[in-house]
């Protein structure tokens, strides 16, 4: 839905997208291009996860001689925006393999642009292995990193306002003399965290998605910017704002679980060396 609504035509709001999308493609069209993140969120969340944890740990040793020292904003700031470029290296293939196999049956309705040989409202992919290849072949490394930079600008700020947020909303709601927070201490500031970051980072998720779904038919965007300003001329400010809803309410429960799983993996762990080497 996200992704029809930042780039699709004809959708009015979220439900009719949910309507029509339903009435043209029953309930598969709603799990178009999942198969690649499906099968690649468990690495990419657990590099995210690991590398923004790794950082801190790395930044409180140099600064205070503690890798386990609680860290301050700055190091969280700065651990958070390490996490954010690591996210586009292994995140940008991805979504845009999920994007072009979600939009790739859309039509498009536009004077004076010279479409590709293929027929709008047909299949260009036949899967994401297809999609991945066809890409790599036609524009080379550049087509497969399409919208890294507007990713980039998203995932930054986003991370940023993802685990600040966290730490923040965790230490806060976890009781005092409680040496770690609860299950459910965790499971409402993850949700909370997810909201606020997706929220944040729908502007630049919109052109992130305009970005990745041209080039099925045609190349309208010359980049970042150009994507920026042609949409905002054409479609006024409100465009960035396209999917917040969906984004902010998918954030939460998404989020929930993510960071209750890590929380919880590395209670595990702890616990596991603690009996191993008492």
């Amino acid at each position: 839905l996200q992704t029809r609504l930042q780039a699709g035509q004809g959708y009015g709001n979220t439900l009719n997208c949910v309507l029509t999308v339903y009435r043209n493609e029953s309930v598969a069209g709603f799990f178009k291009g999942m198969s690649f993140p499906l099968a690649s969120i468990a690495v990419y969340s657990s590099v995210v996860f690991g590398v923004f944890s790794n950082t801190q740990r790395l930044l409180s040793q140099l600064r205070h001689g503690d890798p386990s020292c609680t860290p301050e904003l700055a190091d969280m700031a700065l651990a958070s925006t390490v996490a954010g470029f690591v996210s586009v290296a292994i995140g940008t293939p991805v979504d845009l393999v999920k994007i072009r196999l979600q939009m790739q049956t859309q039509p498009y309705i536009e004077a004076n642009i010279k479409l590709k040989s293929t027929v709008p409202g047909f299949p260009v992919y036949r899967g994401p292995i297809h999609c991945f290849r066809t890409v790599l072949q036609k524009e080379g490394i550049a087509g497969i990193y399409r919208g890294a930079g507007a990713m980039l600008l998203r995932d930054v700020p986003g991370y940023c306002f993802y685990f600040i947020p966290y730490t923040f909303f965790c230490g806060w709601i976890t009781p005092d003399g409680c040496i770690s927070p609860n299950p459910s201490s965790i499971w409402l500031a993850g949700g909370v965290a997810g909201a606020i970051s997706w929220g944040i980072a729908t502007p630049m998720d919109v052109v992130k998605t305009r970005l990745q779904a041209d080039g099925v038919y045609l190349n309208k965007y010359k980049g970042t910017l150009d994507c920026i300003l042609q949409s905002y001329q054409n479609e006024g400010l409100k465009v960035f704002f396209r999917g917040i809803t969906v984004n902010t309410v998918r954030g939460f429960p998404v989020s929930s679980a993510m960071f209750l799983g890590y929380e919880l993996s590395l209670k595990a762990m702890k616990r596991d060396q603690t009996e191993t080497n008492p």
